[in-house]
Parts: C-alpha cells; structure tokens; sequence
C-alpha cells in the first residue's frame, strides 16, 4: 500500500472529515460498480455503497495493513450486497411491469443490447458466484486475493468463478443471445 493511502487511512481513523471524504471519492467509483452489478438497481446500489463507506471508516482499526485496503473494501460491498440479496429473497416479489408491457426502448446499438443481456444473466447467478465474477472480472484481482478476502478457499473461488461463467453462458444461450455453449466468458 502507498504511502499516500496509509496517511490518509490514519487522518480517517482520526476523524478528518476531509480525509474521510477522499476516501470515499478515491473508491467510490469501483464499490458502485461492485453494488450496481451485484444488485441490478441504481438506488439500492447507492445505498449499499453508501454503507459500505460506513462500514468501513467505523471498521478502519479492524483492517489488516499489510493487505491492500481495496479488496477489503469491496468485500465488504459484496457482504453488504448478499444481505440486501437474502433479504430480497425472503420478499415476495411483485411481478416487474416489463413482463406484461411490450418492449417500447428506442433501437439501441448491438454492443448496448448484448451489456444488457449480459447483466440480465448476472443478476440471475447466485450472488456468491456473481460477486467472486465481478471481483475476478471488472476489479481485476486475483484468485488468491478474492479468496484471501472472502475468506474461502482457492478451489472454493475458482469453482464459484467458473460456474457463474457457465451459468451466464447457459442464460444468455437461452435467450438466443449466445449461437451455442460454445462460447467462453474470459478476462480481457
């Protein structure tokens, strides 16, 4: 870790509000994609990075030091986030109103239609999966450190990793979005 990072985690375990808003504005971005994905909807995604935030500045003494700080913090969005997940579950869930109204968006390019088909897929594998997915795949870490930081084991990362691509695959072929099963998710 910077130096520059460990000076500003001490000003925010001191209270400087200032400090404490760089924090937020320097991981701001990675813990809203993070949410957003994880929870498919913008308002819940701002909550759920908004607690992540919380918890984490009241958490700051608890952090281990000699690991990076921004797997810790987005593990604790994606706890955040499989919470809010769980609690969803045990709703019942009213019908979305998209089912029964047909589809009236503007004709939108091959490459948005195919992201949306990808994140439809993503909200659909379980959020073990998918947040092991996006900690892989858009925040870039390494198996080791996701398991490192969700406290599971390398084999357990890999296997969730592996099966959310299978599952999205298998979605998306569904929907005619992919020709066959064929087709591979890979890091780029």
């Amino acid at each position: 870790m910077t130096s520059e990072i460990r000076l500003l985690v001490e000003q925010c375990r001191a209270g400087d509000n200032s400090a404490i808003r760089q924090f937020i504005d320097l991981f701001r971005n990675k813990v809203y994609a993070l949410c957003f994905r994880m929870v498919g909807e913008h308002h819940e995604a701002e909550d759920m990075a908004q607690e992540t935030f919380v918890r984490a500045i009241r958490s700051l003494d608890h952090w281990d030091r000699e690991r990076p700080i921004e797997p810790w913090i987005l593990t604790i969005a994606g706890n955040r986030c499989r919470t809010l997940l769980s609690k969803r579950k045990r709703r019942p869930q009213a019908h979305p109103i998209e089912e029964h109204v047909a589809d009236h968006r503007p004709d939108l390019q091959p490459a948005q239609v195919l992201a949306e088909e990808v994140h439809l897929a993503l909200q659909q594998v379980r959020s073990e999966y998918r947040q092991a997915f996006l900690l892989f795949h858009e925040q870039e870490l390494s198996y080791i450190e996701i398991s490192e930081q969700l406290g599971k084991p390398l084999g357990t990362i890999k296997t969730w990793v592996h099966r959310a691509r299978r599952e999205m695959i298998t979605r998306l072929a569904q929907r005619g979005v992919l020709e066959g099963r064929e087709n591979e998710i890979r890091r780029v």
